[in-house]
């Protein structure tokens, strides 16, 4: 498993994509966060990084599919996969070693967004940001990346063309993020049905840890909905 994840890595970072999909993400936040006035965190008048967890999931809704679109389609393309068969290597390391590649770039893209925690910190005149809260938000956003991961490795595996994976990952990431949410507002599930309905997108679990609050709930549904992508990229590749 390892062996296929350093692998990915290398790869990632052998050409300017990776770096740039990297760059692209920080220099996105940097513009919204600090110079567009609409968004930009310095016109609050208080120390808060709201902004930045309420538009990054927007952001990585693009970025995710970009970074793992090519994991099994060019494998299937350039006829690769046939050889990683060869190896003494299960399709459930196959998968996870791609996952796990994929987890750890979206890692190394979020690691420099630390970067504004401690510069509001040291900005704000009095009592700064709420540590707890601020924490929280990052932990749902890394659980919020590593599902998203995981779609864009499913998406992947159902076809041989990369363009093809990256707008079917990130069509199944923005349904899951906001079309349970949406679907909840319709008059006719106003009755009761719209909480049980939202609590199946993943804004509301990835929310509800953002208020610095790490609830087991919310923990186990992320889970399971890597889990079931997984399990179903594992599936695909069983078939070939």
């Amino acid at each position: 498993m390892w062996a296929v994840c350093k692998k990915e890595i290398r790869q990632f970072f052998s050409s300017l994509t990776g770096y740039i999909a990297i760059i692209v993400f920080l220099l996105l936040n940097g513009l919204l966060l600090f110079v567009f006035t609409d968004t930009s965190i310095l016109d609050f008048g208080y120390a808060t990084l709201d902004k930045f967890f309420e538009l990054s999931p927007w952001i990585l809704l693009l970025l995710i599919p970009a970074i793992t679109m090519r994991s099994l389609s060019d494998e299937f393309r350039a006829g690769t996969f046939e050889i990683l068969q060869t190896k003494p290597l299960s399709n459930w390391q196959i998968v996870e070693g791609k996952y796990f590649a994929g987890l750890l770039v979206i890692t190394i893209a979020l690691l420099p967004t630390l970067i504004y925690f401690f510069s509001l910190q040291q900005l704000s005149s009095e009592g700064g940001l709420d540590t707890g809260a601020t924490i929280g938000s990052y932990i749902g956003l890394f659980f919020l990346g590593a599902v998203f991961a995981s779609i864009g490795i499913c998406c992947s595996s159902f076809s041989n063309n990369a363009v093809a994976a990256f707008i079917a990952a990130a069509f199944v990431c923005f349904l899951l993020y906001s079309g349970f949410n949406a679907i909840s507002k319709i008059p006719v599930f106003a009755a009761g049905a719209d909480y049980y309905i939202e609590m199946l997108g993943i804004d509301f679990h990835y929310h509800s840890i953002s208020r610095g609050v790490i609830d087991t709930r919310d923990l186990i549904y992320f889970l399971c909905v890597i889990f079931f992508f997984l399990t179903i990229t594992k599936r695909n590749l069983d078939k070939r």
